[in-house]
């Protein structure tokens, strides 16, 4: 219970479905409420099916690279908190989008696929995340399900966060959402400063005599 509630916080506060709910109205202002909602359908169904590559792949990626656990697990926790870091400043992530890709999204027809599904809701840290802890859940079936369980819950919060996205912008404000997000990149900092501490342990633990 432990491990999946961990997974569920973690990736919760990476993808922030509150805080996509802005993004998400100025890159469909144009359409109707009815293609915004097959905008988002379309993104969420794209980012499920990119974290599921990596959650199956990622580990044998990392083992066909050299890449140990540990120093995955500290180059994700670093990115995290980063990611934190941003959210507690409540300003967009560069390692979601940079301003370039910002302009470039919003002269796009179609933003479904680019940028909302990649990189905002599967991005560096959303892969990261995935990866550090499938490698954590090994051959655990039941730890295998909690992290694909939280997956699925973390998007299908974001679904329904971006499809009302009108709504909850009118109830929440600018404010409101900033300070959700600011909640959200407490928890992750911390959650980045133990996979950090989690990679230092078992590199130390394979290393020393």
């Amino acid at each position: 219970m432990a491990f999946f509630a961990a997974a569920l916080v973690t990736i919760i506060s990476v993808v922030d479905p509150i805080g996509m709910v802005p993004v998400v109205l100025v890159l469909t202002a144009s359409a109707t409420p009815a293609e915004r909602v097959r905008i988002v359908r379309r993104s969420i169904v794209v980012a499920a099916v990119v974290l599921a590559a990596f959650a199956a792949g990622g580990q044998e990626l990392l083992r066909a690279l050299g890449i140990s656990q540990a120093a995955f697990s500290i180059a994700g926790g670093i990115l995290l908190l980063l990611i934190a870091i941003d959210m507690l400043f409540a300003r967009q992530s560069r390692t979601k989008e940079t301003p370039e890709e910002g302009e470039e999204a919003l002269r796009s027809n179609d933003v479904s696929v680019f940028p909302l599904a990649i990189p905002m809701l599967a991005g560096p840290g959303a892969i990261a995340t995935i990866i550090i802890y499938m490698s954590q859940a090994g051959t655990n079936a039941v730890k295998i399900a909690a992290v694909a369980a939280a997956v699925a819950i973390s998007l299908l919060a974001t679904y329904l966060a971006m499809s009302v996205g009108t709504v909850l912008f009118r109830l929440l404000g600018r404010t409101g959402i900033h300070v959700f997000s600011r909640v959200m990149g407490i928890l992750l900092s911390a959650l980045a400063v133990q996979f950090v501490l989690n990679g230092i342990s078992v590199y130390y633990h394979h290393n020393l005599p």
